[in-house]
């Protein structure tokens, strides 16, 4: 069985998630055949592997890091909010049922059976597995119903790694009060500590250092600077700051707007796009965040008819009216398409049931089921500008089915039997919807698109060489991460604890 090192936090968003990865990467470069692992994660950023199977998007980037193709064990239990207190739980990849909170307890026994056996089977293939916690590792209130934390460190008799958040303040507090809170078993697994996002001069900490190593009788093992502009996919829209909305727009760049929406789900789906150095992409939080775009998007949601409700409510349904009738582009991916449409009906009672009226910009009615369409495809795209490039890559993940009543699609999807038809296009092209998820990772249709938009706004079009060297670079931030990381962890220490022969 694999040796097994998790990595715990002090509290939520403290950086756990690219931590593990940034590890597994370092682990992968020595030598060693690591996997990760996060037995359960709430997230509306979810991605679908080859299988077909649903998992977090942050398990997927720690796959990439160790060199593997990702796959649910990685991920066994996948919530998906569908309300304040009501979750829809993904086991294995594919829905299990929806719950709120307090039947979700009661089923652990179940759950951790699921966990068990997923993290069984990548036991017996790895030499090591990198386990995520989330939130606290000191929930003591939530001790006796966790399968993520410390019942999963025990199962696999995990050496443990604390990380705390420097930037948020009160890093003392943090790392002093989480190891005070813990049972005297869990604190024997912890290694050590580390600092994340520190800024400024690193010899100031010294004394910070020796206090904590004298107050917890642990070494801290690195403090690890804060990294800018780094581009990597995170665990949820909660990591979207609040200047993602301040991105300046102006008439040199392809100005683009995507609705921030409550239930927002695939928010990577723009990383790339972001990304352009051609390109000024904001969250847009109020309608006015979205005047002068060039481009309004509506993006995924996990809770459609409640978003559009939103979209309506908060006034962005004007705003995208009038975008259309100033020649503007208007683009649904997934749940944004269904918004795009005339109706969407929901005899099954999928999200309460009823029928909503769109924002009628597409000739496409949909009908809500609970059955799930989870797959990768290969789409050719047919709209005008881009339908030059051959192919492009990605995934669906919905709810419901869509008909077009007219009009063309967007993309043909490229079965294995025989193709059929995606998403739908206004006769001037502005205006179009897809159900694929990860089009614009593509560096040929991102840059075919947006030159398009340069087109129409009297720009020149840039070279495709922009947009690939664009994702040479997301490609290589791993990389850029994992050394970042290794200049600032002691890496003996952790490798000889986990019994690895240190570089």
């Amino acid at each position: 069985m694999a040796k097994a090192l998790a990595i715990l936090g002090t509290g939520s968003d403290v950086g756990k998630s690219l931590v593990t990865a940034g590890l597994g990467r370092i682990f992968h470069r020595a030598g060693i055949r690591v996997a990760p692992f996060k037995s359960q994660n709430m997230s509306l950023n979810s991605f679908v592997t080859a299988e077909g199977g649903e998992m977090g998007r942050a398990q997927v980037l720690q796959a990439q890091a160790c060199g593997l193709r990702p796959h649910v064990d990685m991920n066994p239990i996948l919530l998906k909010p569908e309300a304040d207190r009501r979750s829809q739980v993904i086991v294995h990849g594919n829905v299990w049922r929806s719950q709120d909170a307090g039947d979700y307890f009661d089923s652990k026994p179940e759950l951790v059976d699921f966990v068990r056996q997923s993290y069984d089977r990548l036991a017996a293939q790895y030499e090591l597995i990198v386990i995520e916690g989330a939130g606290s590792a000191a929930e003591v209130n939530l001790r006796n119903r966790d399968i993520v934390n410390w019942p999963v460190a025990e199962m696999a008799d995990a050496r443990v790694i604390l990380v705390a958040d420097i930037d948020r303040g009160g890093v003392f507090a943090q790392v002093i009060g989480t190891l005070d809170l813990l049972e005297a078993d869990e604190r024997e697994r912890v290694l050590g500590v580390v600092i994340n996002k520190f800024r400024g001069d690193r010899r100031l900490f010294e004394d910070g250092v020796a206090i904590l190593e004298q107050r917890t009788g642990l070494p801290v093992l690195g403090v690890i600077p804060f990294l800018r502009n780094l581009v990597l996919d995170q665990e949820d829209s909660v990591t979207i700051e609040p200047g993602s909305t301040e991105a300046s727009f102006s008439p040199e760049t392809v100005n683009v707007a995507v609705v921030l929406l409550p239930r927002m789900s695939n928010f990577t789906d723009f990383n790339a796009v972001a990304a352009e150095s051609d390109v000024a992409l904001r969250y847009a939080r109020v309608p006015e965040d979205a005047v002068d775009a060039d481009v309004l998007i509506l993006p995924g949601s996990k809770q459609t008819v409640q978003d559009l409700h939103y979209v309506k409510e908060k006034g962005f349904a004007p705003v995208v009216a009038s975008h259309v009738l100033a020649g503007r582009e208007v683009v649904g991916l997934c749940g944004g398409f269904q918004m795009l449409g005339r109706r969407i009906d929901d005899p099954h009672q999928v999200e309460g049931g009823g029928q909503t009226q769109g924002l009628r910009l597409l000739p496409v009615d949909t009908e809500l089921h609970h059955d799930k369409q989870t797959r990768q495809v290969q789409a050719n795209p047919l709209m005008p500008g881009v339908s030059d490039v051959e192919m492009v890559r990605g995934y669906e993940i919905h709810v419901g089915i869509t008909s077009r009543r007219q009009g063309d699609p967007c993309f043909r999807i490229l079965d294995e039997d025989a193709g059929r038809d995606d998403g739908a296009v206004s006769e001037d092209g502005l205006v179009w919807g897809t159900y694929i998820h990860g089009v614009f990772d593509d560096p040929s249709f991102r840059r075919a698109w947006i030159n398009r938009v340069r087109i129409r706004k009297g720009l020149a079009p840039n070279a495709i060489e922009d947009s690939e060297n664009v994702t040479r670079r997301l490609t290589s931030a791993l990389d850029h991460w994992a050394d970042h990381v290794a200049r600032h962890v002691d890496m003996k220490t952790v490798l000889q604890a986990l019994q690895f022969p240190a570089a």
